[in-house]
């Protein structure tokens, strides 16, 4: 079992940046694959990005591509979603998520999908203000 605290959120002007991070407890954090995706209102959760076990591959969203970047430090158990050039579109709940190892390839497809994630935060708020 796991479970994940989001921490980080809060209220920026747009082209500013904000570090949220996701503490993970247990000690499986390095076996398990990472994501963030977010969900803004009336609209559906979408992904974000996500990260490999041992950080060596990375995937974004087009919409977050060159702005966002994931990472992560398995010796603390978190993971890390570094955004810049925010925008107010960027406005939403983000939510940590974590997938128990598989025997399947963690591509961007397999890694964007929220059903293939067995984890998830309570989220934490990014408001862009414009």
């Amino acid at each position: 079992q796991v479970q994940l605290v989001e921490s980080g959120g809060g209220l920026v002007q747009a082209g500013g940046s904000l570090r949220l991070s996701c503490a993970a407890s247990g000690r499986t954090f390095s076996r398990n694959r990472m994501g963030w995706f977010r969900q803004a209102p009336g609209k559906e959760r979408e992904f974000v990005a996500a990260i490999s076990r041992s950080g060596g591959s990375t995937y974004y969203a087009d919409s977050v591509k060159g702005r966002f970047t994931i990472s992560r430090d398995n010796a603390k158990n978190t993971v890390y979603l570094q955004m810049n050039s925010l925008k107010p579109e960027d406005t939403a709940v983000y939510y940590c998520a974590a997938a128990d190892l598989k025997p399947v390839s963690f591509s961007r497809d397999y890694a964007s999908k929220s059903n293939k994630y067995d984890y998830w935060g309570q989220g934490t708020q990014v408001t862009v203000s414009s």
